[in-house]
């Protein structure tokens, strides 16, 4: 009898296994990309007369109506405004750290918190009938705490990347459309920011027995294209989620910049930016 009810509890056991695992391959589709960026298109199109950052050769100076941009933005030197830019970068790189990189920075914020991976989402509930709700928390709790770990590496990074950027960096992000900064920070910084990031993320997961469950499953469904390549592993997802939220906390302060530059408390940045809202 006992044979009997053992082999029972066996078989509901192994049906549950089959349906957690099934939960985890499926459903499993992209993140909705993260399209952070930067909204400089009326900054470039106040500085394309200016000499060296517009597209075209600069004109003679010529009158212009009262309150155009061209006359504010145009008393500026190329020099100016390159380090005014830099010095807004600068900020936003400093706020963005200061406010993702503590305690509770990721997890303390509904709007920064870095929610499971997409398979582990939609099998929590399994899970949690299936006893495993606390091991869940754990890891939810675990990346974010990871996450708030790792950014202060970057501070670093980001930094030199805005002190190295040169005026052909700047007429770029000028003229190259509205997340042409996004796009500068992560060309040079985001493959060593991973690189640095995954270790730190590594020693918080490998605490939770759920991450190596889930590694395994996810990378062998991966293999079969139900699971994408940057979900195969907590690590490297927690990683990717990390950057995505800090590149949009320096363009959340670029905005707020160019919202009231004032607020900026440097003299620099209010001539450039409020020269801009002038026009």
């Amino acid at each position: 009898m006992a044979r009997s009810e053992a082999g029972g509890w066996a078989v509901a056991a192994g049906h549950r296994r089959r349906t957690l695992l099934a939960a985890l391959g499926l459903g499993c589709g992209w993140l909705a990309p993260v399209a952070w960026g930067f909204d400089l298109g009326q900054l470039q199109r106040g500085l394309s007369s200016l000499p060296g950052l517009g597209s075209q050769p600069a004109a003679p100076a010529a009158p212009a109506a009262p309150g155009g941009a061209t006359p504010a933005l145009g008393a500026l030197s190329n020099s100016q405004v390159g380090q005014g830019l830099k010095a807004a970068l600068a900020r936003g790189v400093d706020v963005a750290v200061s406010t993702l990189g503590r305690r509770d920075g990721f997890w303390g914020s509904p709007k920064w918190r870095i929610a499971l991976p997409p398979a582990l989402q939609q099998a929590s509930s399994l899970m949690r009938m299936a006893g495993m709700g606390a091991q869940v928390d754990s890891l939810h709790l675990a990346i974010n705490r990871a996450a708030e770990a790792a950014v202060p590496q970057a501070r670093g990074l980001l930094v030199q990347a805005v002190r190295q950027m040169t005026l052909a960096d700047a007429k770029g992000i000028l003229t190259g459309g509205p997340h042409s900064a996004t796009d500068y920070f992560r060309a040079h910084t985001q493959t060593e920011l991973e690189g640095s990031f995954e270790p730190i993320v590594h020693q918080a997961t490998a605490r939770i027995g759920l991450a190596q469950t889930y590694d395994r499953y996810a990378a062998q469904a991966a293999r079969f294209g139900l699971v994408k390549q940057d979900q195969a592993s907590v690590d490297q997802y927690v990683t990717r989620q990390a950057l995505d939220r800090l590149y949009q906390a320096i363009g959340d302060e670029e905005q707020a910049i160019r919202a009231d530059p004032a607020a900026a408390g440097s003299a620099l940045i209010q001539k450039v930016f409020g020269a801009l809202r002038a026009g």
